[in-house]
């Protein structure tokens, strides 16, 4: 297993860790995500300390909280071999505050998570989205006094648009506040955004990319074919997936998968195994986050690391999954009278 820095803070962490969207079931969300109990979830955590993935992702609103314990019940009596990362901010409760990143909702959620894991500190706290209605320095404030206290490590941020981030790293830094180390994003062969202004952000300021749903909400697991109905077990089969996830147009997603199938033929890897390892030639990505129902489909994606594509083999992924950019930035910036202050390739 390769470990990388996160960002430009110490932490070395491994290329892949095991998010934990699938423990617990609890509601039709997740359910379609996965319902990995206590026992199954211990096994997991055996095969990916064993590979030496000793990197676990949760938040608090994964089937309500239902995630962190399991999680927290697989770790039990060896706390000291793992680094735990979770989230909040996203709604946890029915009462005016149990939402947001308040200083009232933030101790609130990290002390709830703290008891459902068993444990006396995270290792790396995330928010898990931007909130627009909390000041910056509220927020900011709070998570310096959690890191103070020892009950948080490091601090990261999630789903961020690029000036909610650049504003919160400028305010960090002009107190004194611990700085974002990690920006959680969702970045995938279908699904460049992250590379129009958060990738060069990141670049910039040494915020480095941990990866959610590298295959594209399920899309690019290799079962989906042009003319091809979605397997039962896809989680693209739930609603409420569909509806929350991005959007992705058919022919787009079936030129891709013409290219994965044809360069997983060349390694003899899988359909998934190649679109992760695309995703961790990236610059800025410290850690890809994979998920699995079961040991098989972990034992899949630890697969994706210790080779790596060839550069002809990333040109033929790149140019499938290109996309248009939109102002301002489309390649204009290297054409014409643009092109002397155009900002350097990422």
């Amino acid at each position: 297993m390769e470990y990388r820095q996160l960002g430009g803070s110490g932490l070395r962490v491994p290329v892949l860790s095991l998010g934990t969207a699938t423990f617990g079931g609890q509601g039709d969300f997740f359910r379609a995500w996965g319902s990995t109990d206590g026992a199954g979830a211990r096994r997991l955590v055996d095969i990916a300390l064993e590979a030496g993935m000793n990197f676990f992702d949760s938040a608090d609103v994964y089937s309500g909280g239902a995630a962190e314990e399991v999680l927290g019940q697989a770790i039990k009596g060896r706390r000291d071999q793992v680094l735990i990362s979770t989230k909040a901010v996203l709604r946890s409760g029915d009462g005016p505050n149990d939402v947001g990143a308040s200083r009232f909702h933030l101790l609130q959620a990290v002390e709830a998570s703290l008891r459902r894991l068993g444990t006396d500190y995270i290792d790396y706290f995330q928010l898990h989205g931007f909130d627009a209605q909390t000041p910056i320095e509220e927020t900011l404030q709070t998570l310096d006094a959690l890191v103070r206290a020892g009950k948080v490590r490091y601090v990261g941020a999630s789903n961020y648009a690029g000036w909610q981030l650049m504003k919160s790293l400028a305010l960090a830094e002009r107190y004194g506040w611990p700085r974002f180390v990690g920006h959680q994003v969702y970045y995938s062969l279908v699904g460049r955004d992250y590379e129009w202004e958060l990738m060069p952000l990141g670049v910039d300021q040494r915020v480095g990319a941990m990866v959610w749903s590298p295959l594209g909400w399920g899309r690019l697991t290799g079962k989906l074919r042009r003319g091809q109905p979605k397997p039962p077990s896809s989680r693209l089969n739930s609603q409420d997936v569909v509806d929350v996830g991005p959007q992705v147009p058919d022919e787009f997603l079936y030129r891709v998968v013409d290219v994965l199938d044809a360069v997983a033929a060349e390694t003899g890897r899988t359909v998934p195994q190649v679109a992760i390892n695309w995703l961790l030639r990236r610059p800025t990505v410290a850690n890809v986050i994979v998920g699995a129902r079961n040991e098989e489909q972990l034992r899949q994606n630890l697969g994706a690391v210790g080779w790596a594509l060839t550069p002809e083999q990333v040109a033929r992924l790149d140019a499938a999954s290109a996309t248009s950019q939109p102002y301002p930035y489309y390649p204009y910036w290297g054409k014409g009278w643009f092109r002397e202050i155009a900002p350097p390739p990422v």
